[in-house]
Order: structure tokens, then sequence, then C-alpha cells
């Protein structure tokens, strides 16, 4: 949903507002490179980590959390925590959720902000960044891994996608047609701004973007590594095996007994088996 697709790659512009090393915590605003205020965390990993994990001082992380998520909310501060005890950590919020500015066009132009995430990342010297996004979240990492190449500061060097959907406008479930309803009706878009702190922008998507399908062979040969529930209320199953074929042998399918969707469906230990495959560099 926006008036200008971002179906191509284009470079961030980062602009912290403060300057930090690599062992300090740091809350700040990044710039996209279309001018939207994104707020931005970055961790520089736990003192502890899991045992039979070594950290890896060379990995980060960077987080995408679901529609209506934000940088604070209790579910994406979990997993970033599970994560740090694996490497460093950047959480953020899309465009339009909590402090960030904009409206979310609910998976489009969001690619920009994980863009200047990634290459925020980048900056504290990290070797590897690994990007892991969940539902909508899952649906930006696929699509950015594809429009951002190798050479690019805002390249990431494996994709962890977790519930995300193989096409657009999927309307199958009762929760994705209550989705549809927030994101498509006047009232919806005022449910969503008053009630779930995010801000929905109001026409279509001109020109639709790459499909997350469509997205997925573009990513080789980097690891990718998909992870759907098959209680998943949402996207049924037919979505992460779309995906998982199209990847070929470059993608990697876990699909999750009795796991439901996104951030609150994974659990500590999935989230540490994904961890422990991100500090792995082939996956």
């Amino acid at each position: 949903m926006s008036t200008s697709s971002a179906g191509h790659a284009a470079r961030s512009v980062v602009r912290p507002n403060s300057e930090t090393s690599r062992h300090t915590a740091l809350r700040t605003f990044l710039h996209t490179v279309d001018g939207v205020t994104i707020d931005s965390v970055y961790n520089p990993g736990a003192v502890v980590y899991d045992a039979g994990s070594p950290p890896s001082r060379d990995l980060v992380f960077v987080v995408a959390h679901g529609f209506t998520g934000d940088v604070d909310r209790p579910h994406v501060r979990r997993v970033a925590e599970v994560f740090a005890r694996h490497g460093a950590v950047v959480t953020f919020s899309f465009r339009g959720h909590g402090a960030s500015g904009g409206r979310s066009t609910v998976g489009d132009r969001e690619v920009l902000d994980l863009a200047a995430a990634v290459e925020w990342a980048r900056g504290f010297g990290h070797a590897r960044v690994v990007t892991v996004g969940f539902s909508m979240g899952g649906s930006v990492v696929l699509r950015h891994a594809a429009l951002y190449g190798a050479r690019d500061e805002a390249a990431t060097d494996a994709v962890v996608s977790v519930s995300a959907p193989a096409r657009w406008f999927y309307r199958g479930t009762a929760p994705m047609r209550r989705v549809h309803w927030l994101v498509t009706r006047r009232e919806g878009r005022l449910v969503s701004r008053y009630g779930l702190r995010t801000r929905i922008h109001d026409r279509d998507w001109d020109p639709v973007p790459l499909s997350p399908v469509e997205a997925v062979p573009r990513i080789a040969p980097r690891p990718l590594l998909i992870v759907h529930g098959d209680q998943d209320g949402y996207f049924p199953v037919d979505h992460p095996r779309m995906l998982a074929a199209a990847a070929g042998d470059h993608g990697e399918l876990w699909l999750e007994p009795g796991m439901g969707h996104a951030e609150h469906a994974a659990d500590d230990e999935l989230l540490r088996r994904i961890g422990r495959w991100a500090a792995t560099p082939a996956g």
C-alpha cells in the first residue's frame, strides 16, 4: 500500500543521533532513503551465552517484527533477548509503528526500513548480518534479500523468515480477513491507529511489489531458513511449502508441530535453535 513501490534496491541514509562502541547499547533514530525516521535499538549481546553455542563476535541479528508490533513490545524484546545469547541484535520499529515516522505500507516500502537497519548494524563492525523476520517482517526480509545484492552495504548474509505469507492479498482465514479490514477500510485504519499504535497508509500499492515467493529464488546462494507452524491461524502450510519449493537447494524448511503464528508462538527453544542456525556461516 503505497503511492510508489519499493521495487528496486536503494542505498539507505543512516544518521545516528549519537556515536557508540560495539560494546555499548544504543537507541537512536535512523533515516531511510525516502526520509522516514526509524526507531532502532542496538544490543551488543548478552554477557552469558547459551551453553553449547559459543558467541560469535562477528554476528549480528536484525529482527523485523510483525504487523502492529514495535521495538518496545514485550514479544519483540523477548526475541531480542534470546538472540543476544548468540550475537549482537538490532531491533527497530517499521514505519507507522510505535515511535517511528511515516505510515505502514504493510510490507512494501518497509524494505527501506530494513535496509537502514542492516546498514547500521554493519557499521558496528560485524562481518555477518542475519535478518530474522516474523509474519509481515518475514515477507520483508525475503524481498530485502532479493533486492539488495552482496556488494551493497545493506545486504544480508543469511535470512530467516518465520510465519511469512507466500503470496499477497491472501484472505483465506478469518484472521487475515480482519487484517484486510484494518488495512482497507477507513474505520479499520482508525482502530489500528488508536488501538494498535499502527498508522496505515490509505492508498493501494502501485505498482504491486515483488511477492515473497517471487523473491525467494533471487536470494541464492545465501542461506535461507523458512520456519512455520502447522497450527498457524493466519497462513496455512501451503505458504511455507511454496516458499521452500521456490528456494530449492539453498533453502531449509522447519515445519513446527503445534506452533501458531509469528513471535507470540515462537517459544524460547525455537528461537535458540534459530540462533544456533544463524551462528553457523552455512546455516
